[in-house]
């Protein structure tokens, strides 16, 4: 075991004098000890309450025969720090994250880990490390948050982001934004779209990172606490039979990721962190093959924000393992793959079915012969943009208008709510990528506020930062290259026109060569917002956007 290293032999007595510090016997001592990942704190309401799904996955490995021991690591409320500097921090805190658990597991000598997240950077930060660090290990998220009730009508935190532009287009009224802010957010889980936390805890389970009903089952169920002692359980299974991180993570599951990605309509955060946690692998996940994927993998769920679903539906019509049925029923996935069941997605599915076809739909009635998101190149994304088709009105899937131009998300929110965008327009917001934000800030907040006044079936938005998996419409992000690194959406002026054809993956400006070549030549990178501290550090060191963000190599 790993743990001989800091516990056996007679040179490590004062390693076992502070083990028992703790209050450990020697029993516990001799027995594998696993390190149980938790990331709860109190201002996250996605894990206000995971130290109950911690106590839960301690009793599963005690059950099992091992000694838990477990310590923290950080995480931030992407709504919570929207539309102020926390947001360059969102992103950001995915590396640091990886680090902190690789310092805490290499340093105390786990023999294996049990990672808790449920929320946005968090779950793909330990799955970085998980991969990086290879020992047994096994994910259990603290699971969706229920939709909440507001005039007979189930709601969540887009609504309730959208309010805001409603105001102020006189179209809802301050007492009921009120009414609504109470109801939106009924209590803990992650919020109850498939945003970018419920959409990484169900790739993880896709992965085979985590067991069934990962993704689904509801924060309030006591099935998630089943879940989270089984989990604990099955680490102890993993350490026995020597199944790793690596032996799960292949190339073929990151291509089960993808496709059931496409079949969900996804966030487009995923673009961003399946890369990054396959660069941990070895594994090379580019855009090119989430393009080929999500050409041919039909979409089979409309979940908020693109539709009326919620997670709890889907978990009520079979959970991921239903979705995962239907791809494997046409011949869509890798169903050889491993998983940390230590059987293959395939034996996995053996008495699985769907419950209800209305919310995963079969393959004769998709919601569309191709994924629920799309890769855009041209001319204004030479290396890539990334879109939520599934959330696009069907009207704005080819649009044509004059850009907007802003230098960042405030200016732009303050132009929508002030009634300055016509229908018609393309908002074009920039120098908040990787590098330039720092830390590619969402923009959930101008997205919502194009949606509240009503333009939504008008407007679309471009950005090199990225969208929170809460943003519906014409909204593209991740355009690489990126602003502050000379990319073209750089070089735009107040009135170009701009071409947008989402079903022939096209986005360019209606420029020619020279022009383009012309502004470049006279064209200056703008000046370091942040020069200092954590966001500089990372500003330095961070790749682009379609390479997933990762830390370049030093």
């Amino acid at each position: 075991m790993k743990s001989d290293s800091m516990k056996l032999g007679r040179e490590k007595a004062p390693h076992r004098s502070l083990l028992k510090a703790l209050g450990l016997t020697d029993r516990e001592i001799e027995r594998p000890i696993i390190g149980v990942v938790n990331s709860q704190n109190e201002i996250v309401p996605g894990h206000m309450h995971l130290d109950q799904v911690a106590e839960a996955v301690k009793a599963g490995i005690r059950i099992a025969g091992g000694t838990p021991i477990e310590f923290p690591t950080i995480a931030v409320c992407d709504g919570i720090a929207m539309n102020h500097i926390g947001m360059k921090y969102s992103l950001a805190s995915r590396e640091l994250i990886a680090d902190s658990v690789e310092v805490m597991a290499l340093a105390h000598a786990f023999d294996g880990l049990v990672f808790i997240p449920n929320c946005d950077k968090v779950v793909p930060g330990m799955l970085m490390a998980a991969a990086r660090l290879n020992l047994p290990s096994i994910f259990v998220s603290g699971g969706p948050m229920l939709p909440g009730r507001f005039k007979g009508k189930n709601v969540s935190l887009t609504n309730m982001f959208e309010a805001v532009g409603a105001v102020s287009a006189g179209r809802m009224t301050e007492e009921e934004m009120g009414e609504l802010e109470d109801a939106a957010c009924p209590g803990c889980g992650s919020c109850s779209g498939m945003f970018t936390a419920n959409t990484m805890n169900c790739l993880t389970e896709v992965l085979g990172m985590a067991l069934p009903g990962n993704g689904t089952i509801p924060a309030v169920d006591a099935a998630r606490i089943r879940l989270a002692k089984d989990t604990g359980c099955m680490v102890m299974e993993l350490l026995e039979k020597d199944i790793r991180p690596l032996d799960i993570l292949s190339a073929e599951a990151f291509v089960n990721g993808v496709t059931a990605d496409m079949a969900l309509g996804g966030s487009t955060n995923t673009v961003l962190h399946l890369p990054a946690i396959a660069h941990e692998t070895g594994f090379e996940l580019n855009l090119d093959l989430f393009d080929s994927i999500g050409r041919k993998t039909p979409h089979l769920c409309k979940l908020a924000p693109a539709g009326e679903h919620f997670i709890r539906d889907l978990n009520e019509a079979g959970g991921i393992q239903a979705v995962l049925s239907v791809l494997n029923e046409g011949g869509y996935l890798k169903s050889n793959a491993l998983t940390v069941t230590g059987r293959t997605v395939k034996e996995n599915l053996r008495e699985v079915s769907v419950l209800d076809s209305s919310v995963i739909r079969p393959l004769d009635n998709p919601y569309s012969s191709d994924g629920g998101l799309a890769i855009l190149r041209g001319n204004l994304a030479p290396l890539g943009a990334v879109v939520k088709k599934a959330a696009v009105d069907p009207e704005m899937l080819t649009h044509r208008g004059p850009a907007r131009v802003f230098e960042d998300e405030e200016t732009a929110v303050a132009a929508i709510t002030g009634g300055k965008i016509n229908p018609g327009d393309i908002i074009v917001i920039r120098g908040e990528g990787p590098k330039g934000g720092p830390g590619m800030p969402e923009m959930l907040t101008p997205t919502a506020a194009v949606a509240g006044m009503g333009l939504d079936r008008s407007v679309a938005l471009i950005t090199d930062g990225r969208f929170s998996g809460a943003t519906r419409g014409a909204s593209i992000g991740h355009i690489s290259p990126e602003a502050v690194e000379g990319g073209p959406i750089g070089l735009l002026r107040e009135g170009d026109i701009i071409s947008i054809d989402i079903p022939a993956n096209k986005l360019d400006v209606e420029l020619s060569d020279q022009e383009l070549a012309a502004r470049r030549g006279v064209w200056q990178a703008p000046e370091e917002k942040i020069k200092t501290g954590y966001l500089a550090r990372y500003a330095s060191m961070v790749s682009s956007a379609d390479k997933g963000a990762v830390f370049n190599k030093t």
